[in-house]
């Protein structure tokens, strides 16, 4: 994650920037120096020069995983403010994915339940919203699209339930998403006092705070299906966690402003600045 965050425009990663960050957060030269090196190998990162003058190239995939992190959290916000109401209709996954391609049948696997699926039985998933593309993508990408099927129902049932919202809270952990966001909170709110108090804050202290809400925003929306709110108990906490990390993006935003604007700033303070800003605004008005 804190590599991941500190992705320039241009793609690469300051290793000076990375030791600094780290050792803010506690983290140590040598787990850095272990991260690059499984980095390089797994082939997410090229690699150029020693020590702290070194840089990271991230690769084409690397940077392309950054954009459905973006467009999850986009659809948070718009679900928070109202304007992605659940239309009803839930969405399936199905596949039969032969023993010769476990690998791929545990990746389709895996990446179905990070969309937001959950199984109902052996192979066959469901979430409530419009996964599709997302989900073909995978499978093009995995080799599995011919052993895929899609379908769409507004009659799902299990068992004899069959109301939406008890379907939901049977289906998916919801008090763990829950405990989550209230970390979020406990999370974001004192940093959200040091982002709007009077203290100056360096450039690395501002990518140490972007670093640190980064890692919980991820930890929380990882696991979270973002059920549409009719599906949720009220009131649901990952709307006020995200609100708090609204604030806070839309301060950490305007404390860089006034930084050099010379320097190449991470893609993540881009994205989600740009997602974030609009909710900060409406949550301010």
């Amino acid at each position: 994650m804190l590599v991941h965050a500190l992705i320039r425009e241009d793609g690469t990663v300051s290793a000076d920037e990375l030791y600094t960050v780290a050792n803010a957060l506690g983290m140590s030269d040598q787990q850095v120096r272990l991260c690059i090196k499984r980095l390089v190998a797994e082939g997410r990162f090229t690699h150029e020069g020693r020590g702290r003058k070194a840089e990271l190239h991230a690769t084409v995939e690397t940077t392309r995983a950054l954009a459905p992190n973006a467009d999850f959290l986009r659809h948070a916000f718009q679900q928070d403010a109202g304007t992605a109401p659940w239309d009803g209709v839930w969405h399936l996954a199905a596949f039969a994915v032969p023993e010769s391609a476990r690998t791929a049948r545990d990746t389709l696997r895996e990446t179905l339940v990070h969309l937001g699926g959950v199984p109902l039985q052996g192979g066959l998933y469901v979430c409530a919203n419009a996964w599709e593309p997302y989900v073909e993508e995978a499978a093009h990408r995995l080799g599995a699209h011919g052993a895929l099927t899609l379908l769409t129902t507004t009659d799902l049932r299990r068992g004899d339930t069959q109301e939406p919202a008890e379907l939901a809270r049977r289906l998916w952990p919801l008090e763990e998403i829950a405990d989550r966001y209230h970390r979020l909170s406990r999370i974001a709110r004192p940093r959200l006092a040091r982002l709007t108090g009077p203290d100056e804050l360096s450039s690395s202290a501002l990518l140490t705070i972007a670093v640190e809400l980064a890692a919980e925003l991820t930890r929380a929306m990882d696991p979270d299906p973002l059920l549409p709110p009719q599906l949720l108990p009220q009131p649901w906490p990952g709307t006020q966690a995200r609100e708090d990390v609204a604030r806070c993006w839309a301060a950490l935003y305007a404390r860089d402003r006034n930084h050099d604007q010379g320097e190449a700033r991470p893609v993540l303070f881009r994205l989600y600045a740009d997602i974030t800003r609009e909710a900060a605004e409406r949550v301010t008005r």
